[in-house]
């Protein structure tokens, strides 16, 4: 089971930046995908960014040019990249990780790190 633990969430003023960081408990070489979601109060949860194993990217329409997903094999990190903040990205931001099964997906997730947008 990969454990995850985000952290680099806090308060932010509009316009400014954070990165988010994601390190796994294990190598992250093989794992199929890495992704960011987020979720605000009162909203289903999200796809923010998703990385895969080989180096494609996806991003939500709302974060495409503002956000930036990557992964570090070597420290089995991922990290999101967030610039241009708005107070709509205020939410809790959580770190996924996707393996593929004959069964079917199989998802971790972290805790959550909350990220809030405000002057």
């Amino acid at each position: 089971q990969v454990q995850l633990v985000e952290s680099g969430g806090g308060l932010v003023q509009p316009g400014g930046s954070l990165r988010l960081s994601c390190a796994a408990s294990e190598s992250i070489f093989s794992i199929a995908r890495m992704g960011w979601f987020r979720q605000a109060p009162g909203k289903q949860r999200e796809l923010v960014a998703a990385i895969t194993s080989g180096g494609s990217r996806n991003y939500a329409d709302s974060m495409q040019g503002r956000f930036t997903i990557s992964r570090d094999n070597a420290k089995n990190t991922v990290y999101l990249q967030m610039n241009a903040l708005k107070p709509e990205d205020t939410a809790v931001y959580y770190c996924n990780a996707r393996r593929y099964q004959d069964a079917g997906p199989l998802d971790y997730w972290g805790q959550g790190t909350q990220v809030t947008v405000s002057s």
